[in-house]
């Protein structure tokens, strides 16, 4: 595997072929066979890949020719198959969330360990480098401590049918599993640990099985965050938002990949240094008459040096979709140099899978006491 990085892929959907079509940009990557309970689905994708077709994961596994399973099933599938890839001595990429129980995750990551096998759940989001921005803003302390934050989610339900396995939790985990586990891991990434203070969901009205309405609030060190996820939207309005407020300023984000970032606050000239360097091209915006000398203003009894009042944005003129394929391939070549070389430090890692999947299944629990209809 240090020149070729053979793939057998479980499922055969339109999100499969996206990330496949990203993996193999990857200079050694080839796809050897695909299985789909969906026979036709499978088909085209091995035409499209130059694949051969596996009845089924277990014929897939007996592959000899396959180094690594890549699993894109629905989440109620994810244990299974991911532990039957790696007793047959496969390394696992499945898809998010690692299963529908924190212990299954567990029990995955140990199998993997006890022998030497990769396995993660594609929390791709850690790959952008507008959160490794963010993480080192957060580090230097550049806007002072954090205070609270928040995650909107105004997804859209426009290809969720009523029939389609997201709505059903014993499939899907429900919204905090199927779809928060990006974002629990996200923000753990920047603040640490949370813990899960409150969570509930709500029900369609016309709908008494549907849930499309989740909201959370974890406390970390410093501070708070709130997170809301909404299915509801037609297509043309999905849009998401994420802010982090501090003691100097703020940083919002928007596109639940984030491909804007826009940075209020108070900064000495050092500090504006410092992000102009770690951002590279973006437009600053002053506020008010370029000052040349300190200003002190106070806020929480501190009081607060600074020598300009911005405002920073900054795009990722690749668009979402160019973005999402470039963390697929971030992601692939990472994991790919830990299967080389076991002292490569991952950028995630199987306890990305594990804590963020407690974290929604924590929020899961509490919400079930406190269900709104």
């Amino acid at each position: 595997m240090e020149n070729k990085l053979n793939i057998g892929v479980v499922g055969a959907g339109s999100f499969s072929a996206f990330a496949v079509h990203a993996f193999l940009k990857i200079e050694g990557v080839q796809i050897i066979a695909a299985t789909d309970i969906n026979k036709q689905n499978a088909m085209q994708f091995a035409k499209t890949f130059n694949a051969i077709v596996s009845d089924d994961i277990s014929s897939l596994l007996q592959n000899e020719q396959i180094d690594l399973i890549y699993i894109a099933t629905p989440p109620f599938l994810h244990y299974r198959q991911s532990k039957m890839a790696l007793l047959a001595g496969k390394h696992v990429i499945c898809e998010k969330p690692a299963a529908l129980k924190t212990r299954e995750a567990e029990e995955l990551a140990f199998l993997a360990a006890s022998n030497e096998l990769l396995y993660v759940v594609n929390l791709m989001q850690r790959y952008n480098p507008m959160y490794e921005i963010v993480s080192k803003i957060i580090n230097r302390k550049v806007l002072g401590n954090f205070l609270h934050g928040f995650f909107e989610n105004y997804a859209s339900d426009e290809n969720l049918k009523a029939e389609h396995w997201f709505w059903d939790e014993t499939k899907s985990g429900g919204i905090f599993i199927e779809h928060g586990v990006h974002f629990f891991d996200m923000f753990s990434g920047w603040l640490g640990k949370g813990v899960v203070l409150n969570a509930l969901t709500l029900k369609r009205s016309d709908n008494i099985r549907i849930i499309d309405r989740a909201q959370a609030t974890l406390m970390y060190k410093d501070g708070t965050v709130n997170f809301y996820h909404g299915f509801d939207q037609p297509m043309i309005l999905d849009r998401q938002e994420m802010r982090l407020l501090f003691e100097r300023g703020e940083i919002t984000l928007y596109e639940w990949i984030p491909v804007k970032m826009k940075l209020h606050g108070l900064l000495t000239h050092k500090q504006l240094k410092y992000i102009q360097d770690i951002t590279g091209r973006s437009e600053i915006i002053y506020k008010g008459e370029v000052q040349t000398k300190n200003k002190k203003v106070t806020g929480r009894f501190k009081e607060i040096i600074f020598d300009k009042e911005i405002t920073l944005e900054l795009v990722n003129e690749n668009g979402k979709q160019k973005t999402y394929e470039q963390l697929l391939i971030n992601m692939l070549v990472d994991q790919w140099n830990w299967i080389k070389d076991h002292d490569h430090k991952r950028i995630i890692e199987d306890s990305n899978a594990v804590e963020s999947l407690s974290l929604a299944e924590q929020a899961t629990m509490i919400s079930k006491k406190i269900n709104y209809s």
